[in-house]
């Protein structure tokens, strides 16, 4: 007798996320917007329509996908799939053009800011007593540089367990996520975070395991005012407030701009800079496609300024003519 259902499995099979957002569009078509399940081709066209100002192209994909999955998972054919509905997709993002926003890259200057001030605020906390305050701010130390050095998204940090981190002595540490964004198969992935001189990852991964006591279960949690941690992992909705507050109260200007895919981008950028080629850093942070790895790069020259003013130094001779009349 199996331990587990069939709908069990079937939900492990998806990502919780992406459960969540998909029962949550399905929703919004059904309930907010009134349409009926299963839909015809032409209701979903007109679904499009009446949100083709009010919402983006990407949001009006993400609500087809989960229209498509719904269908399908109830044997229905996807109207999803229509070229009316393609085409009518396609003309909105003619006509409503939006440029792309992305996350403000958190440059290594300000992570070693940042780092700088929680190991201020540690050793206070330490000598005053405030044992809460010194576990968060090991926390938050962790999960900066962890995040950054390995270009982790907020999801990955989060999804980190405790039992998975294996320590390699003089080279730095492994971490096993068991599924994670771009792990389609979900099989499991296996990153390896380097021991540094500087800002080092590890140290701040092993301080924070080692003042928490922890052994198993998630490595990120929340600590209550007086210490205690919570069982389960900070919620991805919550980290991005939590880096926030962490960086006002560091002093970096404009924390509202950094979002959860900032430390990945400011990795990205330095690593960029620093003479890393493309597939380097593909295989590195675990990007399939050289499209989502270029969504995070921004160039050192992005004006080709440099360039060209490298070729305005060449010498050019003018010759200008002179009127003896």
């Amino acid at each position: 007798m199996p331990s587990q259902s069939l709908e069990t499995y079937l939900q492990a099979a998806q990502r919780e996320n992406t459960q969540r957002s998909y029962a949550s569009a399905v929703r919004h078509f059904e309930v907010t917007w009134g349409g009926l399940l299963p839909a015809t081709t032409d209701t979903v066209a007109q679904y499009l329509v009446a949100h083709a100002t009010a919402l983006s192209t990407n949001t009006l994909r993400q609500r087809l996908a989960a229209l498509s999955h719904w269908h399908q998972a109830h044997g229905f054919s996807d109207p999803t799939a229509a070229p009316i509905v393609k085409k009518t997709l396609k003309g909105i993002q003619a006509l409503h053009p939006v440029r792309e926003k992305r996350a403000e890259p958190l440059q290594l200057t300000a992570v070693a800011h940042v780092a700088a001030w929680l190991d201020t605020a540690i050793a206070a906390a330490d000598l005053r007593g405030d044992s809460a305050e010194a576990l968060r701010c090991r926390r938050d130390r962790a999960m900066l540089l962890l995040g950054f050095w390995r270009g982790f998204r907020v999801d990955e940090l989060v999804g980190l367990q405790t039992e998975h981190i294996v320590v390699v002595p003089g080279q730095g540490m492994t971490c096993f996520l068991g599924r994670s964004k771009t792990d389609r198969q979900l099989a499991g992935t296996t990153y390896r975070v380097p021991a540094l001189s500087r800002w080092c990852p590890v140290t701040a991964t092993l301080d924070w395991v080692s003042h928490a006591g922890l052994t198993t279960g998630p490595l990120f949690r929340s600590v209550a005012r007086w210490g205690a941690l919570g069982t389960g992992a900070l919620h991805s909705n919550s980290v991005v407030p939590l880096l926030r507050r962490l960086f006002t109260r560091a002093g970096l200007a404009s924390p509202e701009t950094y979002s959860g895919h900032s430390l990945r981008r400011g990795f990205a950028g330095w690593a960029n800079a620093n003479g890393w080629d493309v597939k380097a850093l593909m295989e590195y942070v675990g990007w399939k496609d050289v499209h989502s790895a270029m969504r995070y790069i921004d160039g050192t020259d992005p004006f080709a300024q440099a360039r060209i003013e490298r070729g305005l130094a060449d010498k050019i001779t003018l010759h200008v003519g002179h009127d003896d009349g």
